[in-house]
C-alpha cells in the first residue's frame, strides 16, 4: 500500500534520483516511489493476466521470464511449442502432452506426463531447450539441445 503525504509548500522537493538497479514509479499526482530491484520478485498488472519480473541479482532470468509460449526444436530439424503457465502447468504440442514446470537455478524445468523432461535455460544472449528422455534426470547429459524462442515476450 502506498502512502501519499499532502504538502502546503509552494515548491516541491526535487525528485529523488534513481540508482542503478532500481525501479521508480511516478504516480498521477507527481510523487515518486523508488524500489530496489533486488527486492522485487515480479510486477503484476491486475486484470491483465500478466506479470513481468526483473532478473535475479545473479543475472539469471527470473521465473516470470519463462511464462509464455516457446518455440523449440525437436532434435530432428523440426519445431514444436511448449507453453509454460504462471500456475506451474505446462503443455507441449509434440504428441499433445501436459506437464508441470518449476523455476530451478535460473531455468525452467518441465516434467511431462509421459515421463520425459525438458529444460529451458539461458545460453549467452539466447535460450536453449535441453531434452531428457523418460528415466533421465536434469543432471544427466541431454538427449538433444536446440534453440528456444519465447514467441510472446512481455516487457515490464
Amino acid at each position: 500500500m502506498f502512502s501519499v503525504f499532502a504538502s502546503n509548500s509552494a515548491k516541491a522537493a526535487p525528485p529523488a534520483k534513481a540508482a542503478p538497479g532500481s525501479l521508480v514509479i511516478v504516480f498521477k499526482d507527481g510523487h515518486r516511489q523508488t524500489f530496489n530491484l533486488s527486492e522485487i520478485e515480479r510486477v503484476e498488472f491486475p486484470g491483465t493476466g500478466s506479470a513481468a519480473s526483473a532478473d535475479t541479482p545473479s543475472g539469471e532470468p527470473s521465473r516470470g521470464r519463462f511464462v509464455g509460449k516457446w518455440e523449440v526444436g525437436d532434435g530432428n530439424g523440426s519445431n514444436f511449442y511448449i507453453t509454460l503457465n504462471e500456475d506451474g502447468s505446462a503443455w507441449r504440442t509434440l504428441r499433445s502432452i501436459h506437464g508441470k514446470w518449476a523455476y530451478v537455478d535460473g531455468g525452467a524445468q518441465v516434467t511431462w506426463d509421459d515421463g520425459a523432461q525438458d529444460a529451458i535455460r539461458r545460453a549467452g544472449t539466447h535460450f536453449q531447450k535441453y531434452a531428457y528422455s523418460a528415466g533421465k534426470s536434469f543432471s544427466d547429459d541431454p538427449d538433444n539441445v536446440t534453440s528456444a524462442r519465447l514467441t510472446n515476450p512481455r516487457p515490464i
